[in-house]
Parts: C-alpha cells; sequence; structure tokens
C-alpha cells in the first residue's frame, strides 16, 4: 500500500541533533506515513548514525557524495510515494500528530494544494513563543502577498500534494534555498491556499547554522527570484522595493552597523523603507525583524 505521507529528510552535518529529529517524525501517530533520509555528504558522524537508526526504525536511508541541499530534495521528491509530502530538517523536531493533523487538513479541503501550518522557536532546548510573523498569514495566503513579502510561511510547515507539485516542476534548483521559489509557483499557478493556527508543524532549532541568519545571501536570492520569473509582472518594481525594505528591516534588527552600510543598495523612495529607518535608532534588544 502506498503511504500517506511522504516526509523528506535531507541530512548535513547535524551529528548533534539528527537523532532526535529522526525520532521525532517516527514517533508520529494514526496516519500511514514513509520517512525518506538522503545524507547530503556529511563529514560528521551523522551517516552512522543514521544508518543505526534506520537499522532500527525501518525508513529509506541514503548516503552518497555531497550535491547540494536542491539536489537531495529533488532526489528525495524523486523517491516519495505518498498521496501528501513534506519536507523536515535534519536539526529539528516535529511535534506529536504533526503529519496525522495537515493529511486530515487536505483531505478535508480538497481543493487545496498546500497547508501550511506554524511553528515554535527551539533555543538551548527551551521551546519558545509561536512566531507572529506566519501566524499573520492565516487564515490564507495569495501570490501577491508573498511575492510583496507582506505575509510570511516557514520552510518547515508545508504539506503538499505531491502531482501538484510534480505538475509544476517540483523544486528549481537555481537557486540557494527550496521553499521560496515554490511557494511563489504554487501561488501563482494554484491561487490562494491556506494557513492553519490551529496545528505547530516544527520546533525550529535556532543555533550559528541557521539559513536564515545570512541576510546578504537570502534577500538577494529572493530579489534574483523575481527578476528571473516575474519581472513582466505589474508588481515586480513593488515588489522589488518591498524585499528591500524587508532586508533592511532584518538587517538593523541585528547590526545597526550593517545596516547603514546597506542603505546604498536598497534605498528608496517607497513608504515601506522610510518607515523601517527608524530602527537604526531603537536599540536591538526592542526590535522585531
Amino acid at each position: 500500500m502506498m503511504p500517506k505521507v511522504s516526509v523528506l529528510l535531507a541530512s548535513y552535518n547535524h551529528e548533534r541533533y539528527v537523532e532526535e529529529s529522526v525520532r521525532s517524525v517516527m514517533s508520529q501517530t494514526d496516519v500511514d506515513f514513509e520517512l525518506i533520509v538522503v545524507d547530503d555528504g556529511s563529514s560528521d558522524h551523522s551517516p552512522e548514525i543514521l544508518k543505526r537508526l534506520s537499522g532500527e526504525l525501518g525508513f529509506t536511508y541514503v548516503h552518497r557524495p555531497n550535491k547540494g541541499l536542491m539536489a537531495t530534495l529533488e532526489e528525495l521528491l524523486s523517491m516519495a510515494k505518498g498521496r501528501y509530502v513534506c519536507t523536515f530538517a535534519s536539526d529539528d523536531i516535529m511535534p506529536p500528530e504533526r503529519l496525522k493533523k495537515q493529511s486530515d487538513f487536505l483531505d478535508a479541503h480538497p481543493d487545496a494544494v498546500a497547508c501550511f501550518g506554524q511553528i515554535i522557536p527551539l533555543l538551548d532546548g527551551k521551546l519558545g513563543q509561536m512566531d507572529e510573523r506566519y501566524l499573520r498569514s492565516v487564515p490564507q495566503i495569495s501570490f501577491e502577498e508573498s511575492f510583496l513579502g507582506q505575509k510570511a510561511l516557514h520552510g518547515c510547515a508545508e504539506m503538499y500534494v505531491r502531482e501538484k507539485i510534480l505538475a509544476i516542476g517540483g523544486y528549481d534548483r537555481r537557486y540557494y534555498f527550496e521553499d521560496y521559489p515554490l511557494y511563489l509557483k504554487i501561488l501563482y499557478n494554484y491561487g490562494p491556499q491556506p494557513v492553519s493556527k490551529d496545528f505547530v508543524c516544527c520546533y525550529y532549532r535556532e543555533h550559528g547554522d541557521n539559513m536564515h541568519v545570512n541576510h546578504e545571501r537570502i534577500y538577494s536570492e529572493i530579489l534574483r527570484v523575481l527578476s528571473e520569473n516575474y519581472s513582466l509582472h505589474p508588481l515586480y518594481k513593488k515588489a522589488v522595493r518591498a524585499w528591500k525594505a524587508n532586508w533592511f528591516s532584518a538587517e538593523a534588527a541585528q547590526s545597526k552597523l550593517a545596516a547603514i552600510r546597506l542603505i546604498p543598495r536598497v534605498i528608496s523612495c517607497s513608504p515601506r523603507f522610510w518607515l523601517r529607518l527608524p530602527k537604526l535608532l531603537i536599540p536591538k534588544k526592542l526590535l522585531k525583524f
């Protein structure tokens, strides 16, 4: 029998966290699922840990030389057999009943191609509060809202209808990260998609190696996604100004000096930028992204 859900886990150098991550997935109940893990050439002890766990818990495991995140996700998606798919990171923890709640939601909403939930940050072993940035996307998100950076989705809080994702080409390996390019394709091709506040999809572990702390790489890549795919869209110029303002805002919350240096690259006549300029005068501990 085909599983209802395929969980796609790309592993890379997370020996401290990967066992807890895998066990949290394999502890999911009341839904038929498969876990597929591809270790992308880790240089730490992750491969040994995963080999032991796959023998104990019975999930699909592949270890091979490094090819990068996007190639790994494409490989994982090609191996999936479930009606629904979701990705998961090798350093995060999946809350109990996540797979059941999200797949039940999609069962009950057959017009949806995807659904998104919420995340709770995990820092030094302690859970924080549900992140307000993603709560603002409830009850649904449209292409325009995502394109203009008005609403956000977290990359560990999604579940997709596999065939619908394959029909629009799946992941785009031209880019550094997997989630935002795919979100835009989904919303552009299939229309607004639901976002729920009623289930938590991920305890998101925060540490110095998280991708989102590299603002230069993240925001410059977002701008490249827009220019290479949507430059003819009537909202394109507005979207570029909006994302540059978001970039400045994130930098100002992390480093005042870096934000000042960034100004020549992101300044515009947009009110969105000028409303964020006072962040330079607000103490870091009082700021949110």
